[in-house]
């Protein structure tokens, strides 16, 4: 089991803990309001409270923060991440949910690996699953797929079996560049909430046929 510090105190970040505490994973609230962290934390039960600014206690961080801020908090982290594998959840999705606001060619991900320091590896996973179908877990019987995208090998394989102790099946998609399709992945399920599902009680997953 892991120990995961989670930066965020919105609807992913309290789905990811509460399935990590659930999975026997040691589990870190850390937000700049420190009267919600704990209050996120006592909804939970069994959490630790971090200080926001303060080195993550866990060995993997997630940044479960909204895109326009998270690069500033990897940044402002800096070297307290030295030997921590930082998990990008965010979509970086304009406002009218038509594109993106990364330069052309880059991800999200990417961009926040560029404000890392040397040696901290970022791995691109669970961006294409809504908080509540995330919570919800297991669903008519078929593992959550979580799709996972990142350039050091052991980092990935770090982050796959935390996803396996929450009971979900990490898919590994490739390198980091890949982060810029599982972005778009997440564009497309916009797309179909808008035009053709209309809610979003769904997943998108992979069926191997036998």
């Amino acid at each position: 089991m892991s120990g995961i510090s989670i930066i965020g105190l919105g609807n992913m970040a309290g789905a990811l803990a509460d399935r990590a505490l659930a999975g026997g994973n040691a589990v870190e609230i850390i937000g700049r309001d420190p009267a919600k962290a704990k209050e996120l934390a006592a909804t939970l039960g069994g959490a630790a409270v971090g200080t926001a600014g303060a080195a993550p206690a866990g060995d993997i961080v997630i940044l479960a923060v909204p895109y326009a801020g998270a690069a500033a908090v990897v940044s402002e982290y800096g070297d307290a991440l030295q030997g921590k594998v930082v998990i990008d959840i965010t979509n970086p999705v304009t406002p009218d949910f038509q594109g993106f606001v990364t330069p052309d060619g880059s991800s999200g991900a990417q961009e926040i690996a560029k404000a890392a320091p040397a040696g901290v590896h970022v791995v691109k996973a669970f961006n294409t699953l809504f908080s509540h179908v995330l919570a919800a877990g297991p669903a008519e019987g078929r593992l959550l797929d979580v799709f996972i995208a990142g350039d050091d090998a052991q980092a990935k394989a770090r982050v796959s079996a935390f996803i396996e102790s929450l009971g979900l099946r990490p898919m590994d998609t490739g390198q980091l560049a890949m982060a810029r399709t599982l972005e778009n992945v997440a564009l497309l399920q916009l797309g179909l909430v808008a035009h053709s599902i209309k809610h979003t009680n769904f997943f998108l997953g992979v069926s191997i046929l036998g």
